[in-house]
Formats: C-alpha cells, sequence, structure tokens
C-alpha cells in the first residue's frame, strides 16, 4: 500500500487582533507583548464617574498635564508583558536564592568587620521603606495613568519595588536578625537623617498627576538613589572594605536598575519629543524635584560617606543630568 503525504497550506484570515492591528500599521503577524499591550485600554462605555473624583472619567487622559496623541507610543524597549515580565524575574529569583545560600552556608557576614556590618544596616535597611513608597507611587500611577504601555510596566515596577524591599528585609535578618529591621524602623520615624527622605517619600505619594509621579519617584528619586547606595556604597565601598556578602546580597538592585532604566528613558524621550509643551513641562518637573530628591539624599550620603558624601552626590547628580540630557530634558 502506498501513503500519499501531502501538506495544504491554510492562509489565516487575519494575523492578529482587530484593535491591536490599529496601532501596528495594519494586518500584520503581530508579538506577545503587542497583542498583551496594544488597544487594551478601556476607552468608552463607563457607566459612571468615580464618585471620589467626578471631574473625570475612570481612565481619563486629563488626569495629567502631559499630552500625548497616542498613548501607545509610550512603549517597553523591554518588551515585557506579563508572562516576559514573570520569566525574567523567575530567573533573577533564582540567582538570589543561590547568592543567598551561598552566603548563609559558608557564614560570611561572621568574616565581615562589626563596625561595616553596623554601617552597611545603617544605611541599607531604612531603605526598605523607600522601596513601598515606590511600590505605592508605582501602584497609583498605573491606578491613574492612561495606556496600558504606559500603566502596564508601571506595575510590574511596583512589584519589583516590592521585591526590593522583601531583599533589604532578608538582608537585615539574614545580618542581624529582626532587631534590625526594629532599628531601621525608628531611623526612618526619628533619626534626624532620614527625616528629609521621609518626607519626600511622603510628599509624592499624594501628587495627582501621574506622569509627575512617574519623574518624581522613577526619574529623579531613583536615578539618584540607586547610583548613589548600590553602585557607590555598596559596590564602592562596602564590597572593597569586606563585605562582599553584603554585594552579592544586594546583586538584583543595581541589575535592576540598569534594565528598567531603558524603560523610564524610553518613556520621558518620547513625552519630551511630542511637543515644546511636554517638553517644558518635563523641564520644570525635573528641575524641581531633582533639587528636592538631592537635598532629601544629602543626609543618607553623608551617613555612608562621612566627610564626603555631598562630593558623592554632586557626581551622582552629574550622571542624572547628564542621562537627562540625552533624552531632552534640561535639569
Amino acid at each position: 500500500m502506498t501513503i500519499d503525504l501531502k501538506t495544504v497550506d491554510i492562509k489565516p484570515l487575519r494575523h492578529t487582533y482587530a484593535h491591536v492591528a490599529q496601532y501596528i500599521g495594519g494586518d500584520k503577524t503581530a508579538s506577545r507583548y503587542q497583542e498583551g499591550t496594544m488597544g487594551a485600554q478601556p476607552a468608552a462605555n463607563f457607566h459612571y464617574r468615580p464618585t471620589w473624583d467626578p471631574e473625570h472619567e475612570l481612565f481619563d487622559r486629563a488626569r495629567t498635564a502631559i499630552r500625548m496623541e497616542n498613548w501607545y507610543a509610550l512603549k517597553d524597549p523591554r518588551q515585557f508583558y506579563y508572562a516576559s515580565w514573570t520569566m525574567t524575574r523567575a530567573r533573577q529569583q533564582d540567582t538570589m536564592e543561590a547568592n543567598f545560600e551561598f552566603v548563609e552556608s559558608r557564614g560570611m557576614f561572621a568574616l565581615m568587620p562589626e563596625s561595616l556590618t553596623a554601617h552597611a544596616l545603617r544605611v541599607l535597611v531604612p531603605l526598605r521603606h523607600v522601596a513601598w513608597g515606590a511600590n505605592m507611587n508605582n501602584s497609583q500611577i498605573c491606578a491613574v495613568g492612561y495606556g496600558t504601555a504606559f500603566t502596564a510596566p508601571s506595575m510590574f515596577h511596583a512589584m519589583d519595588n516590592l521585591g526590593v524591599a522583601q531583599y533589604l528585609t532578608r538582608l537585615a535578618l539574614s545580618m542581624s536578625g529582626s532587631d534590625a529591621l526594629d532599628e531601621a524602623k525608628d531611623a526612618w520615624m526619628n533619626d534626624p537623617a532620614w527625616q528629609t527622605l521621609r518626607r519626600y517619600v511622603e510628599d509624592t505619594l499624594v501628587l495627582a498627576d501621574p506622569v509627575e509621579l512617574y519623574v518624581a519617584q522613577n526619574v529623579v528619586l531613583d536615578g539618584l538613589l540607586y547610583p548613589l547606595v548600590y553602585d557607590r556604597f555598596v559596590d564602592g565601598y562596602v564590597a572593597l572594605a569586606g563585605g562582599s556578602a553584603v554585594a552579592m546580597l544586594t546583586s538584583f538592585m543595581p541589575e535592576w536598575h540598569d534594565e528598567s532604566a531603558r524603560w523610564i528613558d524610553a518613556v520621558v524621550k518620547t513625552m519630551a519629543a511630542e511637543s515644546e509643551d511636554n517638553k517644558a513641562l518635563l523641564t520644570q518637573w525635573v528641575s524641581h524635584w531633582e533639587a528636592q530628591a538631592a537635598a532629601a539624599l544629602l543626609p543618607v550620603a553623608e551617613l555612608a560617606f562621612p566627610g564626603r558624601g555631598h562630593s558623592v552626590l554632586d557626581e551622582v547628580r552629574q550622571q542624572l543630568r547628564t542621562r537627562l540630557a540625552k533624552l531632552g530634558v534640561e535639569s
């Protein structure tokens, strides 16, 4: 018996969803990111205005002073949608678990000088409260922002900040036990070195404009805090002084900041290029919040680098200004 095998080429009637096709230039094969993002923002048929803000629709472009003809132009260069984001973070979590197991099984914290351990704890552990504030702020950006290309990565960013807070908590427990958490909370609430930063965090919690909040939190505060603490303090001082264990257990933070900066920069650059009004408004927000954040971080910089915190912070400020200038926004 002879069997003839034949193939049949079945042409699809369409290559993607209609609501996606209008954003990618026609009926083309769309990526998973495009299908999970483009056209997903609810825009019509709302039953009522929110009782807590009757001046706006439930999802309303007018909540921000920034104007975009197409909010889906704010694409994430990482192409993160839920699945790709969770797979990326799962791999990083595996690495961090291996780091914790390595450090704890070899008693590496016991090899650190006591003064260095105390110094690292004083600087790092209160920052879990800053990360929690960043979690709340990015959740707010997602809640009141417009366009899934803008709001979905903000929710991922919120959960990433929760992870940062948890890593700092776990670091404190590994280094010194639960007393370190109580001491850090007391410092956050009462120590003069932390009160200006605490005020900055609490002031941003009540910002109404989601894009201004994005600038104050993700662009400015994180743009100064992460290079200052994790590049200069942890990698540039603690690790070289015998605290490589601290660098290993905070390795997620600088890696995550460098990765997420690609998304943050893309959003700011696209908004600034949209119009001169957007550029002027972003410049105004950056200038205001950069000065506030620098003042808030100066006592923390002095805590991390006694006697030279001001100069180290100035280096980080210049780094941020150079970064912003490339995006079309002057500080």
